[in-house]
C-alpha cells in the first residue's frame, strides 16, 4: 500500500453574495493510512490556513449528487462541471465552488491508492487492533 500522502492544490471561489466571490487556494490531502479521511487545508490571508477534515465517501458522493447532512455538505452544479462545498462552524458558515475536473482526477488517485470498500484491508488495521488486544500495563487479563 502507498504510504506517501496524494495531495492536491486547488483554487476554490468563496461565494460572498450572488455577483461576489474570492479565490481561496486550497489543498486536498489523503493519507492512505487514514484512508477514510480527507484533509483539507484552506489559505483564506490569514497568518495560517483553516483546516477541514471529512469523510472521502462524502466528497466522493458531492461530485455526483447532492451529500452530506451537516458541518460538511457538497453537490454538482453546472451540470456537473463544479461541486458546490458548503462548510459551517459555530464561528460562521462559507459556501465554495470548483470545477469538478481537479477534484475528481483526485479522488481518482486515492482511489487507485486505496479503493473505495477496502478501507478497513491491510497492516494498518491489524496493527492497530493487535496494539488495542495485545496484554500491557492496565490490561485486564
Amino acid at each position: 500500500m502507498q504510504k506517501t500522502p496524494i495531495e492536491r492544490e486547488l483554487q476554490l471561489r468563496l461565494v460572498l453574495s450572488e455577483d461576489r466571490s474570492v479565490q481561496v487556494p486550497a489543498r486536498l490531502t489523503y493519507h492512505p493510512d487514514d484512508p477514510y479521511a480527507v484533509h483539507a487545508a484552506f489559505h483564506i490571508g490569514s497568518g495560517a490556513p483553516v483546516h477541514w477534515t471529512f469523510a472521502r465517501d462524502l466528497l466522493i458522493d458531492g461530485v455526483e449528487r447532492p451529500s452530506g447532512c451537516g458541518d460538511v455538505r457538497l453537490w454538482p452544479a453546472g451540470g456537473g462541471a463544479y461541486v458546490f462545498l458548503s462548510l459551517a462552524s459555530p464561528d460562521g458558515e462559507a459556501l465554495m465552488e470548483t470545477p469538478t475536473a481537479p477534484v475528481r482526477a483526485w479522488l481518482d488517485e486515492t482511489l487507485r491508492a486505496v479503493p473505495s470498500g477496502s478501507e478497513g484491508d491491510g497492516p494498518a488495521l491489524e496493527e492497530a487492533l493487535g496494539a488495542l488486544l495485545a496484554p500491557g500495563d492496565g490490561m485486564p487479563r
